[in-house]
């Protein structure tokens, strides 16, 4: 994905795990992680990142796949020897048939362990993504190429390499914990919204690029959200309130998907029948549109944009939020959201009608505005 403050062309897919038995937090998990987050680079996803990297699909998107830098240049390297193993052809296959199944391959590696040479099952993550927009599958993909994957992984020596990355990782996650703001993020919310989070995971890669998603997982009365996006980005060219900004979009707009869900879904009926004309609000020859195939995906989409407007406007100077508004109706059009412009003046409207109101609150009147 080309970032920049201007201009952005991105794929950015949520989907959402209700079933119970997906997940297993144990009262041991959830003392552990409540109120708290992490960053993680996770040694099984990771090596599912790797083998999508080196197939004909991921080699020819550099939107999903991250090909500047070093690590990129260290992977393909060390893992040219085995791009035709039939498990690699197989990943292609399955991402030529739908670009879906990046996240239920990539979204579902947390499902396992190594222990040694083999991948166990997580006590946790039983089966996490098992639907994205209008696809949803039934069998765990890891499950069902587990000694595929496993022998690749033994026969391509992938945990030396995982080994040898380690202090990279590191710094990763560092510049994560000093820049990505998530707890002032994360308070925001929450002193906006109805809905409470008991704890976040971000799940980084170096090989994320713009096809980011995030969920959310809810069993024994726990609700972790987790994320997967790339490294935190500090371009040269930018200021660092310009770094800032960028950086904080970025993960701003999948974290609220989680708080937006709640009211969205409650006036679900509403939003159907006023967004039912999707021509109005969506151009369908824009890249990417079609992972919005609902009027509720399309009013989400621009919902999540939207509350950053409000977050930018309650946490920087008059100037600053200005230019985010600009920037963001600009992004949000060249998506192929047409009417963001509309939907910020509204927002804004509703806003400044209700300072110290919550969202929900106000959810059903600032829809109406858009039959008017």
């Amino acid at each position: 994905m080309r970032k920049n403050l201007f201009s952005i062309l991105m794929i950015v897919i949520s989907f959402t795990s209700f079933a119970q038995d997906k997940v297993n937090f144990s009262e041991k998990f959830k003392k552990e992680n409540q109120g708290k987050y992490k960053i993680e680079i996770n040694e099984v996803k990771e090596l599912i990142n790797i083998m999508v990297a080196i197939t004909n699909t991921g080699k020819e998107n550099d939107d999903m796949v991250q090909q500047k830098g070093q690590y990129y240049q260290d992977l393909r390297t060390y893992f040219k020897p085995y791009e035709n193993e039939k498990i690699i052809k197989t990943f292609d296959s399955l991402m030529v048939s739908s670009i879906f199944n990046y996240i239920f391959l990539t979204g579902n590696a947390i499902s396992y362990n190594f222990k040694g040479n083999k991948l166990v099952k997580s006590d946790v993550f039983i089966f996490p993504a098992t639907g994205v927009a209008n696809m949803k599958i039934d069998e765990n993909p890891i499950t069902r190429y587990r000694k595929d994957i496993e022998d690749f992984a033994k026969k391509s020596k992938f945990r030396k390499f995982y080994s040898n990355h380690q202090p990279f990782y590191a710094g990763i996650i560092s510049d994560y914990e000093k820049n990505a703001n998530l707890g002032r993020q994360w308070k925001w919310l929450e002193n906006n919204f109805e809905t409470k989070k008991d704890s976040y995971i971000i799940l980084c890669s170096p090989l994320i690029n713009g096809l980011n998603y995030t969920g959310q997982f809810d069993n024994n009365n726990f609700s972790l959200i987790h994320m997967n996006l790339p490294p935190v980005d500090n371009y040269p060219n930018l200021t660092p309130l310009e770094n800032e900004l960028l950086n904080t979009r970025v993960m701003f707009t999948e974290i609220d998907h989680n708080y937006v869900h709640a009211p969205t879904e409650a006036n679900k009926d509403l939003i159907n029948k006023i967004f039912a004309d999707r021509k109005t609000w969506v151009d369908e020859k824009v890249e990417g549109i079609f992972a919005y195939p609902k009027p509720v995906s399309v009013f989400n989409e621009y919902m999540t944009y939207g509350v950053y407007v409000l977050y930018c406007k309650d946490q920087y100077d008059q100037a600053t939020f200005e230019k985010v508004n600009k920037d963001i109706i600009s992004i949000m059009t060249e998506r192929g959201f047409t009417k963001m412009k509309l939907f910020s003046e509204n927002l804004l409207k509703i806003r400044q009608a209700y300072p110290k109101e919550k969202i929900d609150k106000w959810y059903p009147e600032f829809i109406k505005l858009f039959a008017e």
